[in-house]
C-alpha cells in the first residue's frame, strides 16, 4: 500500500509540472524566447557557410548561377549594362542586351559591390543573416495564424535547420531572397483573411495592408517572373472571402490596389526591354529557353534534370537558324519550337512531363550526384516528405482548423503548392526549383510532427494509466 501511495504521489507531481509546463509554453514570453533561440541557431548556421564559402564562387551543386549573377553585376558597375563582356548562357552574344536573369537581384549585389568593393563575402553575409531572420520568423506566423504558436514554432525550428535553405542562404542567387518575399506574400494574404478586422473602422489599415501585399507581390516576381501564374488566384481568393467584411466595391479597389503596385513595378523594366530589344518583354527572357529545352525530342519520354554529354550541351539543341537572333526573339521563337514539339507528339509530352515528377520530388541519394548534393538532399526533403505529407492530409480535416481563416488560409497554401509544383512539372524541372514549395510545406510538416507527438503521447499516457495498480 505503501509502494501504491508513492506511485500515486508520484504521477500528480508529474501531472502538476505537466501542467505548469503547458501553462508556462502558454505564455507569449516564452514562445518569444523559443522563437529567438529558433532564430540565432538559423542566423549563426547560414553566417557560418558564408563565411567558410567566402569569394569563392567556383560552381558548386545547384548553385553555378552565382558566377553569373557576379559577373553580369561587376559588367553593370563598370559602366556596360545588362551585357557579358563574353558569349554567356544561355546564348547570349558578348556586347548583346539580356534579360535573362533578374534584375532586382543583379540591382542588390552591384550596390553591395559599389558599396564594400566586390568581394561576394560581403552580399552572402548580408542576406544569411536577413534570410536568417526573416525565413523562420514568417513561418512562424502563418503557422501561429493558420494553427497555432505550437505549430509555428516546430515550422520555425524546422526552417531553421533544413540543410537546402542553409545551403543555398549563401549563394549568389535570387533563391534566399525569393522565397523570403514569397513567404511575405503569402502571410500578408492570410492576414488579410482575418474577419475580426473591423473594415469600416480601420479602412487605413485595410489599405495598407493591401499596399504591403502589393509590393510583396512586386518583389516576388521581379526575383522570379514565375510567380505571375500564382497572383490572379491568390487576389480572387482573398477578395472573394473578404467581399462580405468590406462590401464588393472595397474589395475590387483593394485588390485593384494591390495588382497597380505590381504593376508599377514592372513598367520600368518592360519599357527598359522594349528600348534595347525592339518589342516587348515582360520582365525576363528565360521562359521559352526552359520550355524547349525541357521538352526536346532528344530526351525521348524520359526526362534528365542535367543532359548527359552523350546528347550534346543545351546550346547544341537551338536550331542553327535561330542562333542569329538576339536573346528576345531567340527566347520566343523556342517558346514557339517548344510549344509545337507538345502539339506534335502530345502522348510523349505526356509521358515526358510524368517523368519530371521523380526529378522534382527526388530526396534519396543517387550515385550520380555529388556528396554534398545527396548528404544536403537526404538530410532535407529526404527526412521531411513523410511529415509534409501527413501534415497536409491532416490539416484539412476539420479539428485543425482552429482558428477563424484556417479553412481558406490552408487552401491557399495548398493550391500554391499544387500550381507551383504542376508548372514546373509541366515545363523545366529542377530540385532547386522546388524550394519554394518546401518553404510552404515547412508548416505542414510541423502539423504532421505535432499531431504525431501528441497521438504518441496520449498512447503513452493510456497506456501508463492501464499499468497503474488497483486499489
Amino acid at each position: 500500500m505503501h509502494q501504491d501511495s508513492a506511485f500515486v504521489a508520484s504521477k500528480d507531481e508529474r501531472d502538476r509540472e505537466t501542467i505548469a509546463l503547458s501553462g508556462l509554453w502558454s505564455r507569449d514570453n516564452f514562445q518569444t524566447i523559443v522563437l529567438i533561440a529558433i532564430i540565432a541557431v538559423s542566423v549563426l548556421l547560414r553566417v557560418v557557410l558564408a563565411i567558410y564559402l567566402r569569394n569563392d564562387l567556383s560552381p558548386l551543386p545547384g548553385i553555378a548561377d552565382q558566377l553569373t549573377y557576379d559577373t553580369l553585376s561587376q559588367r553593370f558597375l563598370s559602366g556596360h549594362g545588362f551585357t557579358f563582356g563574353e558569349p554567356w548562357w544561355p546564348a547570349t552574344r558578348a556586347g548583346e542586351p539580356t534579360a535573362h536573369l533578374s534584375f532586382l537581384y543583379t540591382f542588390y549585389l552591384s550596390l553591395t559591390y559599389y558599396l564594400f568593393g566586390a568581394s561576394p563575402i560581403i552580399p552572402r553575409l548580408i542576406q544569411a543573416i536577413v534570410v536568417g531572420v526573416a525565413q523562420p520568423l514568417l513561418i512562424f506566423a502563418i503557422g501561429r495564424k493558420v494553427f497555432n504558436p505550437i505549430v509555428g514554432l516546430v515550422a520555425a525550428g524546422l526552417t531553421a535547420i533544413y540543410a537546402y535553405f542553409i545551403y543555398y542562404s549563401a549563394a549568389l542567387m535570387t533563391e534566399p531572397f525569393y522565397i523570403t518575399v514569397l513567404l511575405a506574400s503569402l502571410y500578408i494574404s492570410i492576414r488579410l483573411l482575418d474577419q475580426e478586422i473591423d473594415a469600416v473602422n480601420n479602412r487605413k489599415q485595410v489599405l495598407f495592408q493591401y499596399l504591403l501585399l502589393g509590393i510583396a507581390l512586386g518583389a516576388t516576381v521581379l526575383l522570379r517572373q514565375i510567380f505571375l501564374v500564382f497572383i490572379p488566384l491568390l487576389l480572387l481568393v482573398v477578395g472573394w472571402a473578404n467581399r462580405k467584411r468590406d462590401g464588393t466595391i472595397r474589395t475590387i479597389s483593394n485588390i485593384a490596389m494591390s495588382l497597380l503596385v505590381v504593376v508599377i513595378m514592372i513598367l520600368p523594366f518592360t519599357f527598359y526591354n522594349m528600348k534595347r530589344f525592339g518589342q516587348v518583354v515582360l520582365l525576363n527572357t528565360n521562359a521559352g529557353f526552359a520550355f524547349f529545352w525541357a521538352n526536346h525530342p532528344i530526351y525521348g519520354n524520359r526526362f534528365q534534370a542535367i543532359l548527359s554529354p552523350d546528347l550534346g550541351s543545351y546550346g547544341d539543341l537551338i536550331p542553327h537558324e535561330l542562333k542569329s537572333l538576339d536573346e528576345a526573339a531567340l527566347d520566343r521563337a523556342l517558346l514557339l519550337r517548344g510549344l509545337q514539339f507538345v502539339l506534335d507528339d502530345p502522348i510523349r509530352y505526356l509521358r515526358l512531363s510524368l517523368s519530371h515528377i521523380p526529378v522534382y520530388f527526388m530526396f534519396w541519394p543517387s550515385s550520380g550526384s555529388s556528396l554534398i548534393s545527396n548528404i544536403v538532399r537526404v538530410l532535407s526533403f529526404g527526412l521531411l516528405w513523410p511529415f509534409m505529407l501527413y501534415g497536409c492530409f491532416i490539416s484539412l480535416r476539420e479539428h485543425w482548423q482552429t482558428q477563424p481563416c484556417a479553412p481558406v488560409a490552408t487552401r491557399i497554401l495548398i493550391a500554391f503548392i499544387l500550381i507551383y509544383t504542376g508548372i514546373h512539372i509541366l515545363s523545366w524541372t529542377l530540385i532547386r526549383y522546388r524550394l519554394p514549395v518546401d518553404s510552404v510545406l515547412m508548416v505542414f510538416a510541423a502539423v504532421g510532427s505535432v499531431d504525431l507527438y501528441n497521438r504518441i503521447r496520449n498512447q503513452w499516457e493510456i497506456r501508463i494509466t492501464e499499468m497503474k495498480p488497483k486499489v
